[in-house]
């Protein structure tokens, strides 16, 4: 059989496995340790064994649960309300207050946590009943609460962005600073979205009509405010600056939030525990998804796929660069209709990326294009688990098809501004440039 024929049957019966429900992690494990062995006899078996030896041996990789711990740390302790408390008293007279405050909200939280799940889960129990109460419509504030949740991807410290990173063997400070402007402007676009609308149709999100909703904030609930930002501040500050490794300044940061958590009064074991059980088990499935994926990726360059995914697209298809980034761009989008994103980075960045690279893109630029895709993934059902992580606390009345309807305004504005950063490169670069 062909390389071309073999990479077909592989992708093939990955596919297979995925419709039937097997974990990701399975799946790709045992597609891999099959093909190899029968392709290359025991010695797959010492390739497969080294691959995953190798990846476990990487200093980078401790970052993840150290910023899990620091997401969920982070919550446990309650600053997420604080700091919505706190925008209350600044975002109430905007047009749309609510929803704004929100968003802003979001970008705090997801520049001390990189994970989406604690964010849409927060919100959705803090501001999606006030909105609501307040009189909002119902798919402004349920679009405002899964989008602005989502903005974990695009604000570093971004863990797809550690996986990329790890995966593509770029630098993981370059694309933390790579993607704050497009985070930035995609945060942007939707307050944007959010004022124009409140401006045109003042009853979709009305004013509070008493001019003080909420008890002014005293000088320890500030400080207490400020110290976990001065310490994510610190954690992004010491990668910029060079003064710390990714995993060093997680490191300082998960011991931070002890810290703050401890200047706030409510630390205590129950918290410690709790966080680390959380942290040990998001961190295991990611882990677990690496190692199968990783296994799977090494069969698959052995089988020469890279050679046919580029011939492919350049002989079969003879697709220009821009129109092989488009065709990429909807590959992604369409897996992420049915698949998590550290199964989409792992199976397909070691493919595209080298082609990428071979038609004059920068790997920077294409983490941060990655994620993008990655973030409309995260709206667009059927999978959409931020419809998911949501409709678990969402108060009664919101279904699970409110939540997808209230989505697609914010998916066309992700796909717009996905549009902008695929034709304007240098709005990402500029930053790792400098």
């Amino acid at each position: 059989m062909t390389d071309g024929y073999l990479v077909s049957l592989m992708i093939g019966a990955l596919f297979v496995l995925i419709v039937l429900g097997v974990p990701l992690a399975f799946a790709t494990g045992f597609i891999a340790t099959v093909f190899g062995v029968v392709l290359f006899g025991d010695m797959a078996l010492w390739i497969l064994s080294s691959r995953t030896y190798g990846l476990m041996n990487e200093f980078t990789l401790l970052a993840v649960p150290m910023f899990v711990f620091m997401a969920t740390m982070m919550e446990k302790a309650g600053i997420g309300e604080d700091l919505f408390r706190a925008m209350n008293m600044w975002g109430r007279r905007l047009p749309g207050g609510l929803a704004v405050q929100t968003l802003v909200v979001a970008v705090i939280l997801a520049s001390m946590s990189g994970i989406i799940g604690g964010e849409i889960v927060l919100l959705g129990l803090i501001a999606l009943p006030q909105m609501l109460k307040l009189g909002y419509d119902k798919k402004l504030a349920i679009g405002t609460v899964v989008a602005g949740g989502s903005l974990g991807t695009m604000i570093p410290p971004s863990i797809v962005l550690v996986f990329y990173g790890l995966t593509a063997n770029v630098s993981i400070a370059d694309l933390f600073s790579g993607v704050i402007v497009p985070g930035l402007i995609l945060a942007g676009s939707y307050v944007s979205y959010i004022v124009i609308r409140a401006l045109m149709n003042p009853q979709i999100a009305p004013k509070p009509e008493f001019p003080e909703t909420c008890e002014p904030i005293g000088w320890r609930e500030r400080f207490n405010l400020i110290l976990p930002l001065f310490i994510a501040f610190c954690v992004l500050g010491s990668i910029y600056g060079g003064i710390a490794s990714v995993t060093e300044a997680a490191a300082f940061g998960a011991v931070g939030t002890i810290f703050a958590a401890w200047v706030r009064g409510n630390l205590s074991w129950d918290m410690l525990i709790g966080s680390g059980l959380t942290t040990f088990t998001t961190s295991g499935i990611l882990f677990w998804v690496t190692f199968g994926a990783n296994a799977l990726v090494g069969v698959f360059t052995f089988m020469n796929g890279q050679s046919v995914v580029t011939s492919f697209f350049t002989e079969d298809l003879q697709l220009t660069p821009l129109q092989t980034i488009i065709v990429i761009n909807i590959v992604l989008i369409f897996l992420g209709m049915f698949l998590d994103w550290i199964g989409i980075l792992l199976l397909t960045v070691p493919i595209f990326l080298p082609l990428v690279v071979s038609l004059g893109y920068d790997p920077i630029w294409f983490g941060v294009i990655f994620c993008l895709n990655m973030q409309i993934s995260y709206l667009t059902p059927p999978l959409a688990p931020a419809a998911v992580y949501l409709k678990s606390v969402a108060p009664e009345g919101v279904s699970l098809l409110d939540i997808f309807s209230a989505s697609w305004p914010f998916i066309i504005i992700q796909a717009i501004n996905l549009t902008i950063m695929v034709l304007n490169p240098q709005l990402i670069l500029w930053l790792p440039n400098m």
